[in-house]
């Protein structure tokens, strides 16, 4: 058995990583209409910390469709078909710090690096492609199969302790997202988190969820890899 990362970092994608200004959201409701001929109801379904199954599954019960499996895939296929177009067509940005911290990662060998998100992994492959960092994560949790974003967590855990070959103690995994699910996610695995007000969601609001550490952002980086290493 090998000898684990002193610490793993699993990061959130929108809002935390990146914004997408609204780019998932449009190709999402944008796909329901097509793909079902509804006209939509806006700001019915929450998307904040959830994952892309359980907002499909949710966008078709409020728009009075069924939400069978096959019904759900076929909305986020339709939605992923949009993803890109979409993303070309919005203003977004990568968050403040997070190139900094990606960059240094991969010189740090006692730092691993995963996802934890609720968009399919193909949406994550997307989103982050577009711009630019989708290679620096070699492993995560995604929303292709679970509604519940603690099951999301669960998976990456697996994920990171199946690629570094060893059992990794839940205390020296870093969650790193934007909203109050992505704290109650890193609590369900034993997991530290940090939460950042760089998505929807103040940072008075993420603190009253009592986070290890809540910020503005991530953008001093030197002081979160002293935490961190």
């Amino acid at each position: 058995m090998t000898s684990p990362p002193k610490t793993i970092l699993l990061f959130d994608i929108d809002g935390t990583l990146v914004s997408t200004g609204g780019a998932g959201k449009l190709a999402m409701e944008g796909a329901l209409q097509r793909a079902f001929g509804v006209e939509i109801v806006r700001d019915v379904v929450p998307y904040s910390g959830r994952t892309d199954v359980a907002i499909a599954r949710d966008l078709l019960v409020a728009h009075d469709r069924p939400s069978t499996p096959a019904d759900v895939t076929f909305l986020v296929d339709t939605y992923l078909d949009s993803l890109p177009a979409s993303l070309t067509s919005s203003t977004g940005r990568i968050c403040p710090g997070i190139e900094t911290i990606l960059g240094a990662v991969g010189s740090r060998p006692e730092i691993g690096l995963g996802l934890l998100t609720g968009n399919v992994e193909r949406g994550a492959r997307l989103k982050l492609g577009h711009f630019g960092i989708w290679q620096h994560f070699r492993y995560g949790g995604f929303g292709d199969r679970h509604a519940d974003r603690n099951d999301v967590a669960r998976t990456a855990y697996e994920a990171a302790c199946t690629h570094h070959g060893c059992e990794i103690d839940p205390r020296s995994v870093w969650v790193i997202g934007d909203t109050p699910l992505d704290v109650s996610c890193a609590r369900a695995i034993g997991a530290n988190v940090l939460a950042v007000a760089t998505g929807w969601h103040a940072l008075e609001e993420l603190q009253a969820c009592e986070p290890d550490l809540a910020l503005a952002d991530c953008s001093d980086a030197d002081a979160l890899f002293r935490l961190w290493c």
